[in-house]
Parts: C-alpha cells; structure tokens; sequence
C-alpha cells in the first residue's frame, strides 16, 4: 500500500479529525445525522468518508455539526460513511485506509448490496435508506495525488447546470462512471435520465490530494455552496454560521467531456511519462502509457488525461481517463 514514503517530497498536512463525539449520529444508524425542517424543500444529503482515507469531507459534516446548521427548507441529511476504514487511517500509509474489502464507490447496485458479504457492501446497506430518500446529493471526496480539485457531474444535463450555477470549481468532469462498479452519485434515481429523474441533482467532489489542508477548504466551499442553491439554507444563515467557507468563484469554469478510459489489464500498466492530471496532449497517437504489453495512446489532438493515477493498480481499475475541454 502507498505511503508517504513512496511519494518523495510530499507531506500530509490535513490532520485527522476527532469525530468521535459525532459518531452515534441521531438516526440509529451510526454515522448519520438527519434534520427536518418541517417546511417544504428538498431532501439534502451530503456524504463523507466514503473512502476511510479522504479527510477533507469528514472537516467539512463535522463543521456542519458543530456550527449547528440546521435546514431552513426541506431536510438534511449528513453520513460519515465507511466508518471502519476510517477507522484504520495512519497519514503514513494513507492507501491501507481506503477501504477495509473494497471499494465502497463501486458498490452501488441492488445486487451487490443485497450481496453482503463485505464490510462495504453492508454499510451501503445501512446507507441506502438515506441515499434513496435524498433527492440531492453532494458526496465529497479526494484524491490519490496533488491536483485541482475536480467536480464530476455525470452524462445528465441537471447536474451540469447546477455545476454553472454553483460557479466552482474551475474544472467541471461529464463521464459515465467506472467500468468495475456504479458510484452512489449514479445510484437508483440519480442515474435516471432527465425526464425521469429531474428532480434529482448529484454532485461528486474531488477536492485535491488527500493530505493537502486546501482539499479541506474545497470541501466546505462546495458544501456551502451546495446548501445555499438546494435552498435548504439562506446565503446570510450560511455567511453567519460559517465564515470563511465561501471561497471566490472560478474566474472561468471548464467541462472536460470524458469521451473514454483506460482499465488495466492487470497490476502491470504503467505509464510512459510524469502525467499529474489535466496534461492537454496535442496530438493523437501521443504514446502515453503501457497497459501489460499494448501502448495506450491519445484518440484525438489536444485530450485531455483525466486523473491519471495507479495508486489502486490492478485488473479492471480504471487508470486514466480521456477528455475534450470546451467552456462551460
């Protein structure tokens, strides 16, 4: 499992946060925290710590809390999600953490839930209650390596509008999901099309890398932001409750139209060069990886790779994505 040690240079300077006191929840399930308002609204979730080694989100419900944020309209939900993955977090070895059997983001379908048989597929069990009655939902995570912080909106225009008028971050990812797995954010309702699904709105954040204290700033900015446009609470209760949590607007927001991805065949891909995440390669055909023998190379003239990463390196992972940048 990757550590600091294997990432030279690089520091972990997001502490751990006591969560402990939060932890019962108010819902009988462990984790959640769920508040009526007792007016009509939306049904607001947001999510933590669906990766045990993604910090920032954790800040960010536990300011919330601690704030005492309460929903204006409608209802609002809160999880701290695989509590026992959590749990095992040490910044020295900070992918050991990221889930306990596997990937709880790639869990989310009816059949492997009902499948439990792991530790992750049983917490979304506990979960799914919550998740189905939401209507939308911010899930808030982070990333393997330094860089910019990215919102994954989903192939559904409704998502992609509320990312414009949520005017961060700069960077906006429409894709389809991972080949190993459907991500909570696609989950039930959510994944539905725009006319069967319209009422529902979800968000996936990227926040940054993991250990960096500015992923922690993302996380709070995105969630005020997320709660003022649900209109579960006013901008003035937000300014109030959470000074500082609103950062400036993206001078410019870019959408990265994920076009495909690249899964490896097995823990032997590498790549050819020091790729971080949103390299623009000018030219198809531009070598960029080695996928156990094949060269992965650019489809198009001036792709952009997507979160290139082989921190969770093994068969059916998906690597690297490929995108075209356009406005927003």
């Amino acid at each position: 499992m990757t550590g600091l040690a294997d990432l030279p240079g690089l520091q972990f300077e997001l502490p751990k946060p006591d969560i402990s006191a939060l932890r019962a929840g108010n819902t009988g399930t462990e984790g959640v925290w769920h508040f009526e308002s007792g007016v009509p609204g939306r049904r607001v979730m947001i999510t933590a710590l669906v990766h045990g080694n993604e910090l920032c989100g954790a800040w960010a419900l536990k300011g919330l809390l601690e704030a005492g944020v309460r929903p204006q309209r409608g209802s609002l939900t809160l999880a701290f999600c695989n509590l026992a993955a959590f749990d095992r977090f040490d910044a020295a070895a900070f992918d050991a953490s990221r889930f306990v059997d596997e990937d709880m983001n790639r869990q989310w379908s009816a059949e492997r839930i009902a499948d439990a048989t792991t530790v992750e597929r049983r917490r979304a069990g506990e979960l799914l209650p919550f998740v189905e009655g939401a209507d939308w939902l911010l899930d808030l995570h982070s990333m393997h390596e330094p860089g910019e912080p990215l919102l994954l909106v989903g192939p559904r225009t409704r998502n992609l509008e509320l990312a414009r008028r949520l005017r961060a971050p700069e960077h906006v990812v429409v894709d389809e999901g991972h080949q190993d797995g459907t991500r909570m954010r696609d989950f039930g309702r959510f994944g539905l099309d725009d006319e069967e699904g319209g009422g529902t709105r979800s968000l996936l954040v990227e926040c940054g890398f993991h250990g960096d204290t500015s992923s922690r700033d993302v996380a709070q900015d995105l969630s005020a932001r997320f709660l003022v446009e649900a209109q579960t609470v006013d901008v003035e209760t937000v300014a109030e409750l959470l000074p500082g949590w609103r950062g400036p607007d993206a001078a410019q927001q870019w959408v990265l139209r994920v076009t495909g991805g690249v899964a490896a065949r097995n823990d032997k891909f590498r790549f050819l060069g020091d790729y971080r995440g949103l390299e623009v390669i000018k030219k198809a055909g531009a070598p960029i990886g080695d996928n156990d023998g094949d060269i992965v190379s650019t489809p198009y003239d001036d792709c952009v790779l997507v979160m290139p990463s082989l921190r969770q390196l093994r068969a059916g992972v998906t690597v690297v994505r490929f995108a075209r940048q356009e406005a927003l």
